[in-house]
């Protein structure tokens, strides 16, 4: 008799040890998936704060511009792109098709601002315009503030990918709902290159 009660303590034993291991894989998922969450959450402020930049640009450039209706229509059209992009990838940073679409609006609104900032620099009067210049100057500065957060982002990403991926806790992270986070990567050799903003 006193065998079978050894016998049931050492199982219940393991089974509290097993129990408190996976308790503390999940606890350390959990913990990177938050960190990654909130790195997608100062890319999201950085991002409409751009957002909000660029229809006044656009806005200043009308009077400079306005037979370029074209390129300033594409460009107010890929910022609605992203910004709704955006939208979805805040409401659920883990999800890798909402962060591949935003990545592709990106991409579009780096083109389209890249074809407006090369046709502004055919306008002497536009460049000179202390709103422009000051504008640009902003969008410089949250460039770089983007650029900052999504490597803060991606950082985080890398290391709750490569805790899920890993022994221990490849065995539950599928099961318990843990999936793979995607990468903010720069896909167009295009984008990859700064938006040159001069004035």
């Amino acid at each position: 008799m006193m065998i079978g009660w050894i016998l049931l303590a050492i199982f219940v034993a393991f089974c509290v040890v097993i129990a408190l291991w996976v308790m503390g894989v999940y606890n350390g998922l959990v913990t990177l998936r938050n960190r990654f969450k909130n790195a997608f959450a100062q890319i999201d402020v950085q991002l409409k704060r751009r957002y909000d930049l660029i229809p006044n640009l656009v806005e200043t450039a009308k009077g400079y511009l306005s037979h370029e209706r074209e390129t300033l229509e594409a460009v107010i059209a890929a910022r609605n792109g992203a910004a709704s992009a955006g939208q979805a990838a805040a409401s659920d940073p883990g999800n890798p098709d909402a962060i591949k679409n935003l990545m592709g609006a990106e991409t579009a609104l780096t083109g389209a601002m890249s074809k407006f900032f090369a046709l502004s620099e055919s306008y002497p009067d536009l460049k000179a315009n202390q709103n422009m210049m000051q504008l640009t100057e902003e969008l410089t500065s949250t460039e770089n503030k983007i650029a900052f957060a999504r490597q803060a982002y991606n950082d985080a990403v890398m290391t709750y990918n490569t805790k899920r991926e890993v022994f221990p806790a490849v065995l539950f992270s599928n099961t318990l709902g843990f999936r793979e986070a995607q990468l903010f990567e720069i896909t167009e050799a295009q984008e990859r290159e700064a938006v040159k903003v001069s004035f």
